[in-house]
């Protein structure tokens, strides 16, 4: 790629600044670190591996980057096309072959949603891969709008109030999770990927499949931006400014004890009886 314009340069800066932001503000990354970057063929894996490079270059700090993919057997899958690229960039890869694909495809009735199976199986083959090459962080490539649309997708679905965290520890406690682009927009990332021209790999798994109910989310909220323009802003500021106190959730604030301040009440007595 030759020299940037001066938007594709602001760009390309803004994306770094916004993933510095988040790894600084959840201490994702720290000295020694192994980073497993997990690489899918898509925009955002592409562009967290961009990030993280850049980071790798220009940190404070030490630490190493290794690449999986998992090739989940799917029909089709070019299998040349990302030990290609990454050998040009020179990094550490693996490749996890996994048929995923056809127990999926056995499970799951025709016409029904693949993602939350497919999502679930991928991720243990990775944790357990992490843990055998020694990563002490698993990097995922998911956006402030994929965390914007898992907290609706929990709200309307699951009865839950949750998204996904930028820096999560697995229920197996051996892995730490972390998402540095959480502070990235999608349409930046887009516009990156185009203008990097990663060879992307289309997923024939789920990628096809029509009436999601993220993709309803999604198209939901890019209404309320389009009217409202800022609004899922609004709405990622109030996912790292949570008051339990003015939710209803007993586990996280002692309703049952609750009770007036005396000292306070003492106190406005006293004022209005001067």
């Amino acid at each position: 790629m030759g020299t940037l314009s001066v938007n594709q340069n602001k760009l390309q800066k803004r994306l770094r600044r916004l993933a510095g932001e988040a790894v600084a503000d959840f201490n994702m990354i720290e000295e020694g670190d192994k980073i497993m970057v997990c690489l899918s063929g898509g925009k955002d894996s592409y562009t967290l591996l961009d990030v993280l490079l850049h980071f790798q270059k220009v940190a404070p700090i030490k630490f190493d980057i290794v690449v999986v993919n998992m090739d989940q057997k799917q029909p089709g899958f070019p299998e040349h096309v990302l030990p290609a690229y990454l050998e040009a960039l020179g990094v550490e890869y693996h490749i996890v072959e996994k048929d995923t694909y056809s127990l999926v495809k056995k499970l799951i009735p025709e016409g029904k949603t693949t993602c939350s199976l497919c999502s679930r199986l991928r991720r243990g083959t990775l944790y357990t891969f992490a843990d055998e090459i020694g990563a002490t962080k698993m990097a995922l490539g998911h956006h402030r709008n994929d965390i914007i649309e898992t907290f609706f997708l929990n709200l309307f679905f699951t009865g839950t109030l949750k998204a996904m965290p930028p820096k999560l520890r697995a229920d197996d406690g051996r892995n730490v999770v972390i998402r540095p682009l959480a502070y990235c927009n999608e349409r930046d990332i887009q516009d990156f990927s185009d203008l990097k021209a990663f060879p992307i790999i289309p997923c024939n798994l789920c990628g096809s499949q029509q009436n999601l109910q993220r993709q309803v989310v999604k198209d939901m909220l890019s209404e309320w931006e389009r009217t409202t323009p800022g609004r899922t802003e609004s709405i990622f500021s109030a996912l790292q400014n949570v008051q339990p106190s003015q939710l209803a959730d007993r586990t996280l604030f002692d309703f049952a004890n609750l009770r007036i301040d005396e000292t306070a009440a003492s106190r406005f007595v006293n004022v209005v009886n001067l």
